[in-house]
């Protein structure tokens, strides 16, 4: 499969279809977004850290490409990308080891 094709580039024309198509929706998605982000409790270079750690872990391109851009004009290290990289893939890894649990509960099931 052409990797272009399974995520395409995002262009001014797909921003347009989605807006066209739910506008709504997409006023709501962007207000939520801007609200997420906004200094609180969390500093927004915190805030970024914390969106490209998930963003890995739920392996969205477009996320780790728009955080780790959000993150570096942010002030963000690369170092501290990479860190929160590392801590997205010891969680990930970690829920695999957890979830062994139920493989585990399963073989000893009487029957």
């Amino acid at each position: 499969m052409n990797e272009d094709r399974l995520f395409p580039k995002y262009t001014s024309k797909i921003i347009q279809e989605r807006e066209k198509l739910s506008p709504e929706n997409l006023d709501a998605w962007r207000n939520f977004s801007k609200t997420v982000f906004k200094e609180g409790k969390l500093s927004e270079e915190t805030k970024q850290l914390i969106a490209i750690a998930v963003a890995h872990v739920t392996q969205c391109p477009y996320c780790i490409r728009s955080h780790t851009k959000q993150a570096l004009k942010k002030g963000v290290s690369k170092e501290e990308i990479m860190e929160a990289v590392w801590i997205a893939a010891e969680m990930r890894a970690g829920a695999a080891v957890a979830h062994s649990a139920i493989a585990i509960d399963e073989m000893n099931e009487d029957g």
